[in-house]
């Protein structure tokens, strides 16, 4: 599955959802960056209300902020598959089952310095793990090469334990790495900037 980052497509983004519609992604991946977790702030309140009423596919929504609980309730009412937050943020479990209240599904995200096991009692109460393969909070940035071992960890565990937990990867995806990490045990690939001037990408790691 394709989840797309729109982070390097603000300059024009009606023209970039408008070609996303088209496509056969699965998400729009709405990076949602308080300036505090991250040093970087994202989308200003008309930007998100033109992609929420611009766009076909469902959001796939990633929590970079300090304080979860605050962002929430800001995309319960929109077309929300997935809500994931960092686990260096979280502060109670509870926000898990706060996610999940609201029919939406939780995802939890780890920064590449976050040994992935740290999250595995945590597995069986969530719908997806996103693995940072870049430091978050800017696009462009160079696939971190162990974040193919940390899939392949995290896949392993999934599985010896039958679980429904998709494992999405983002970060400095273009069709080598993207192919790598799919081999790897990545259900999810998120694409930003690789994507942004060759839509054929999407094609190309669907095959």
């Amino acid at each position: 599955m394709i989840s797309v980052s729109l982070l390097s497509m603000r300059d024009n983004l009606l023209y970039y959802l408008n070609e996303l519609n088209n496509s056969n992604i699965d998400y729009i991946h709405l990076d949602m960056m308080d300036g505090l977790f991250v040093p970087n702030k994202t989308y200003t309140y008309d930007e998100i209300k033109l992609i929420v009423d611009n766009t076909n596919k469902p959001l796939d929504v990633h929590l970079m902020v300090e304080d979860i609980n605050d962002y929430i309730k800001d995309y319960i009412s929109y077309n929300t598959e997935y809500i994931t937050f960092h686990y260096e943020a979280m502060k109670d479990i509870s926000i898990i089952n706060k996610i999940k209240s609201h029919n939406i599904k939780c995802g939890i995200s780890i920064k590449p310095s976050t040994e992935v096991e740290q999250i595995y009692d945590l597995l069986d109460k969530i719908d997806l793990v996103l693995i940072m393969s870049v430091e978050p909070g800017k696009g462009g940035q160079e696939f971190i090469q162990n974040s193919l071992t940390k899939i392949e960890k995290l896949k392993e565990e999934i599985n010896k334990r039958n679980l429904n937990v998709k494992i999405s990867v983002d970060g400095g995806i273009n069709k080598d790495t993207g192919k790598k990490s799919l081999e790897s045990g990545a259900d999810i690939l998120v694409i930003g900037t690789s994507i942004k001037d060759n839509l054929s990408l999407i094609d190309d790691l669907k095959e």
